[in-house]
């Protein structure tokens, strides 16, 4: 029982982490440009991830047979993912972006069809339910089609969810022989790596600016708490509890988002923002019931 009080306690250190991350990240690009802000944040979370195992007494070279998902996790769940959500969100609100990146267990259900698994009929309906609520979100009525900035925003935050199913389809077919939270240094390395070739070539006139106290905020909050903290508390959930509670409580993260969006950076919950992050949750809900049945 007690272990199982520090489980629920732990998950909620972990809603409550990134839920912030993401008015956090909002605050931290006003001092820095989207793709070098991702590069320093990376950063950041690996040295950080280092020093905890070394902490911990379990920092170790990975296994040959586990470089292939590091990698995989790396450059897709991590440096696409931090690079395209920062993109996007300098162009959109924060709480909105949470929910368009949070997208990605949606994208699970037709790449799992591609790949021969089983996937059941309320798996789509739970897509149906996800694609509704990210056509109210953009609003069509209101959309202003001739500003790209938008365009992009919403295009760069849903690739950056795509990105991320593809690490979690990769993810659950592969037979780990290193732990989650002592691959995690290895993993942010290469994200921080990759990053760092990728952004002066597509940034070149790019920046983080030392002075803002913006950057710092950001940076500070997001590349030593809610990186490396909350994976460590998912981790643990996730060996402590059944899958699909986990997955189901993580559904307060936009939510969060949002909540501390108006709080931290003055983002109005607009009625289309609601509707349409209620139909995603919603369709979200019922593609981890339905996976959860199926297995």
């Amino acid at each position: 029982m007690t272990g199982t009080r520090a489980a629920y306690v732990q998950l909620g250190l972990n809603i409550v982490l990134f839920g912030l991350s993401w008015p956090m990240v909002k605050i931290g690009l006003q001092g820095a440009s989207p793709l070098w802000f991702a590069a320093a944040r990376a950063t950041l979370s690996a040295t950080v991830a280092f020093i905890l195992l070394a902490l911990l007494r379990r920092l170790k070279i990975p296994p040959r047979d586990d470089w292939s998902i590091i990698l995989s996790v790396g450059a897709l769940q991590l440096a696409c993912f931090f690079a395209f959500s920062n993109l996007g969100m300098q162009s959109l609100p924060a709480g909105r972006s949470s929910v368009l990146a949070y997208t990605a267990s949606l994208w699970v259900v037709p790449l799992s069809l591609l790949i021969g698994e089983t996937v059941g009929w309320r798996a789509f309906v739970g897509v149906l339910l996800g694609v509704a609520g990210i056509v109210v979100l953009a609003d069509p009525p209101r959309f202003d089609w001739s500003d790209q900035g938008v365009i992009w925003g919403h295009i760069w935050l849903l690739l950056s969810g795509f990105t991320w199913a593809i690490a979690i389809v990769h993810i659950r077919h592969h037979r780990w022989r290193t732990a989650p939270l002592d691959a995690l240094p290895w993993q942010m390395s290469v994200a921080a790596v990759l990053l760092w070739i990728v952004t002066p070539l597509v940034e070149p006139h790019g920046h983080l600016d030392i002075h803002a106290k913006e950057l710092w905020i950001g940076l500070i909050y997001i590349g030593a708490f809610a990186g490396p903290i909350a994976t460590w508390a998912a981790v643990s959930v996730n060996r402590a509890l059944p899958p699909v509670v986990g997955a189901m409580a993580m559904l307060g993260v936009p939510l969060l988002s949002i909540a501390s969006s108006v709080v931290l950076v003055n983002e109005p919950i607009t009625p289309p923002l609601a509707i349409g992050t209620a139909l995603v949750i919603a369709g979200i809900a019922v593609v981890i019931l339905e996976k959860a049945k199926v297995r």
